[in-house]
């Protein structure tokens, strides 16, 4: 082995030091201004997610609002199907009464008619 010493000024030794922080520095600072970017696009992004949510809750209030009506609508309607089925039932019966009482009234007025003409 041999024991060469070699010999740098102490200006040049701190030149090179100096020189590298500077450039430590640099690349430090380029990648917070990129985090720093970053950082400003999520924040941006965040804040359009914030108005598109908020605009999504008033679309699903109205979407609610509307079901709502629909639902009693449909309540409406099953009751109105509901009342015209029973109104249904009521048909025939009505039906078979009126020709009952049509043809009682027919026997009634024969009877009538043959007592009074007198042919028993």
């Amino acid at each position: 082995m041999s024991n060469e010493t070699v010999t740098y000024s102490l200006e040049t030794v701190l030149t090179r030091i100096e020189g590298k922080i500077d450039s430590l520095q640099r690349d430090v600072n380029q990648k917070f201004d990129k985090i720093d970017e970053r950082l400003t696009k999520v924040e941006i992004g965040q804040s359009e997610l914030k108005g598109e949510i908020k605009a999504l809750g008033f679309k699903v209030e109205g979407i609610d609002k509307r079901l709502e009506k629909v639902e009693n609508e449909q309540s409406v309607l099953v009751k109105s199907v509901s009342d015209l089925q029973g109104f249904r039932g009521l048909i025939l019966p009505l039906i078979v009464g009126g020709i009952s009482a049509g043809i009682g009234a027919i026997i009634t007025v024969s009877i009538r008619f043959s007592l009074l003409s007198g042919n028993p």
